[in-house]
This record gives C-alpha cells, structure tokens and sequence, in this order.
C-alpha cells in the first residue's frame, strides 16, 4: 500500500510543476497576449510601452468603468476591453480636433467591435464626460497637450486647472488617473517645452493634479530612459518611441463628491 501511495504521489508530482511557483496569466497579460484580436499596429508598440505591466500598476481589474483619454487609435482599448470583462466598460475619449470619418471607421472595425467599448467625441478644451463615472483614467503621452495651442488645428489656448477640474468630475472617489507623458528638463516652462519638443516637467504635472484635489498615490521607473535627449522634439527620429517618459498615478480622495 506504502508502495502503491508513494507511486501515485510521484506522478502528481510530475503534473504539477507546470503550475507550482508560476502564477497564471493575469487578464490583463492575457488580453496583451491575445494578439490575434489586436491591430498589428498596435501590437508593435508593446516593447516601448510595456502594457501589462503599466495596467498593473495602475491597479486595472475587473469590473472597472474606464476611461481612455485621446484613445481612437484603439491601443488601450484593445487590451483594457476583455480585461475590465463583460461586467466592466471603456469609454475612449477623442477630442473633436482630431476625429475623422476615417479615423471612427477604423476604431469601429478594431477596439469599437468590443461590445464593452463606446466612444465619445467633444472639444479638446471642454472634454464632456459622465460624472462621478469612472473607477479608472488613462492619458498616456497626451496630458500634455493641454499646454498647447495650435491656429491649424483648432485647438484654443487651454487652462490646465478648468481642464482638470472636468477630470476631477468624472472620477468615481477613490477613482484612479493614470498619467504617461514625455519628460521635459526639469524647470522648463511647460508653454515652451510642450510648443517646441511636446514634453513637460513630471513637477508641472503633479503640481496641477495636486491643485485639481488629487492626491500623487506613486510613480515607477518602468519607462524611464536616461540616454534619451530631452532637447529633442519627441517627433525626431533620433528619439521617437525611445523618449524618457514618466509614470505617474494620482488618485481622488474617498470623500471627494467633485
């Protein structure tokens, strides 16, 4: 009987260890993985922009309402749609200055197919989005724009506090912000640096999250990039997709109504 036990025990053995000590795949890293779902495109940017490990971070689970912010390009919403599962949702927000026919056509036929996916459009300087509405934000490589202006593409002269005050709206209490944005040298005046390379000071933008009522929660290295050239506009070959960017996660207060 001894013998008998001791044989059964060693082949149960020799069926576990492909589970023992190696956790399963989160939904998060298996809506990455699932590339047969995602624009080839976007599968592309994965190596610079590490997804699963940046959702991680943020603390994207299951259930949430989600907000994706300048999201058309359908990146986020491909991976943040099965994660966030049936019972959750993604709303990808575009601003009117860069909506087209053409760039919806896209969206509808790739991340849009999600039955948990909606899109919204309105003004880069007065985005509508619901109240009290999202367990979770995403801006990545876009808050920045907010300094900017530009007479060809519609966009006025914006205040980052009005701008943020509709953010603050929007989030659930409790609700995360996550922001991914260039890193400008530190101390630069964020109207130039955004106008002329479009990178901003992670300082500036702790500063206008904190005076918007969130609190700074943490940041990760996960993207930083010392070798990168701060001087340079982030559209030049020499650095583009290579920029040093920060990762910052804000969060509004438990008791916040607004």
């Amino acid at each position: 009987m001894k013998k008998l036990l001791l044989g059964c025990a060693m082949m149960l053995a020799a069926m576990v260890p492909a589970t023992v000590g190696q956790a399963a795949p989160s939904r998060v890293e298996q809506a990455v993985q699932a590339t047969a779902g995602r624009s080839p495109d976007n599968v592309a940017l994965d190596a610079s922009r590490k997804p699963a490990e940046l959702l991680r971070f943020f603390g994207l689970r299951s259930g949430m309402q989600v907000a994706d912010m300048f999201g058309i390009n359908g990146y986020w919403a491909e991976i943040m749609a099965p994660a966030v599962g049936p019972r959750g949702r993604v709303t990808v927000w575009q601003p009117t200055q860069f909506y087209t026919a053409e760039r919806r056509s896209a969206f509808l036929e790739g991340a849009g197919k999600n039955p948990n996916v909606q899109l919204l459009v309105s003004p880069f300087e007065a985005p509508e989005l619901p109240a009290n509405s999202f367990d979770f934000m995403l801006i990545n490589l876009d808050y920045h724009d907010v300094y900017w202006q530009s007479q060809e593409r519609g966009i006025p002269r914006m205040e980052p506090d009005a701008w943020l005050k509709r953010v603050h709206a929007a989030m659930k209490p409790g609700g995360i912000v996550g922001v991914v944005d260039h890193a400008a040298r530190r101390g630069s005046d964020p109207r130039q640096s955004v106008d002329e390379l479009h990178r901003i000071d992670e300082a500036v933008v702790i500063a206008d999250f904190r005076r918007a009522g969130f609190e700074w929660v943490a940041s990760t290295p996960l993207l930083r990039n010392p070798a990168d050239d701060r001087t340079k506009n982030v559209f030049d070959k020499a650095v583009r997709g290579q920029t040093d960017r920060f990762v910052l996660k804000f969060r509004k207060p438990r008791g916040a109504r607004r």
